[in-house]
């Protein structure tokens, strides 16, 4: 049996942005509109801009999550290590978001009024960190929140698990955590002929995984959303915590 695929075995420069924006970004789903609900709902027990500093633990294109941040958080590190991905971020905050993203950012500000008015002054609040997340100080910041990242980045479940206790531990004691992974997802393709890491995982294996690393946690999960590509996934699990004051 082959070994598993690990992080550093993978080349995230070559990420391909535009197939993946073009498969799950380019319309507002039902899947990320249940995400959006769930995160709005935790970002508006934070008062407005609570947070000084707040962390998006690989960012990848994703906007959405960026936006919804920026309520709560008066600065926002987007951390990303595909270079691909940090040119298309970099674009959206210079250039202004692609017109794709308006959909998200109404229903973002629908559901959490607390927002600024538009994505850009949304947006403004990010500053973007080509580096690996791995590296990211420990203890660093207020928030913390993933999105279809530690389960997407490698097959090995000891890694997974690696991941998972480094995006908790970015937080100051009794910090926020709030994430989405992808369940069940096998190593999966993008586009025509890519194939990505993947590390099937679930809401027990979730709760398994960060119960030792928060003190408040709740995992929930939605059905696959079949307007989506099928990637092998069940659905999304989706995690909101905070860390253990000291």
């Amino acid at each position: 049996m082959p070994a598993p695929t690990r992080n550093d075995d993978v080349d995230w420069d070559g990420w391909p942005v535009q197939d993946y924006l073009a498969e799950n970004y380019r319309e507002l789903h039902q899947a990320d509109a249940a995400v959006i609900a769930h995160h709005a709902a935790f970002y508006r027990t934070l008062p407005p801009g609570g947070v000084e500093r707040s962390l998006e633990f690989g960012a990848g294109p994703n906007l959405y999550p960026l936006m919804l941040a920026a309520g709560a958080s008066r600065r926002i590190d987007a951390v990303e290590e595909g270079a691909a991905n940090v040119a298309y971020l970099r674009r959206q905050l210079s250039e202004g978001p692609d017109a794709s993203w308006q959909p998200f950012y109404a229903l973002c500000r629908r559901l959490d009024p607390q927002l600024p008015p538009t994505p850009e002054d949304a947006l403004a609040r990010v500053r973007i960190i080509h580096g690996d997340v791995r590296s990211v100080p420990l203890g660093g910041y207020g928030l913390a929140s993933m999105h279809f990242v530690a389960e997407g980045a490698t097959e090995d479940f000891e890694e997974f698990t690696e991941f998972c206790a480094r995006f908790a531990r970015s937080v100051v004691p009794g910090g926020h955590l709030v994430a989405a992974f992808m369940e069940n997802m096998p190593t999966y393709r993008i586009g025509a002929a890519s194939v990505w890491p993947g590390c099937p995982v679930n809401t027990d294996i979730v709760t398994e995984v960060f119960a030792p690393l928060t003190g408040e946690l709740e995992v929930t999960r939605i059905n696959a959303d079949p307007t989506l590509p099928d990637y092998g996934d069940s659905g999304m699990v989706l995690l909101r915590g905070r860390t253990p004051s000291r």
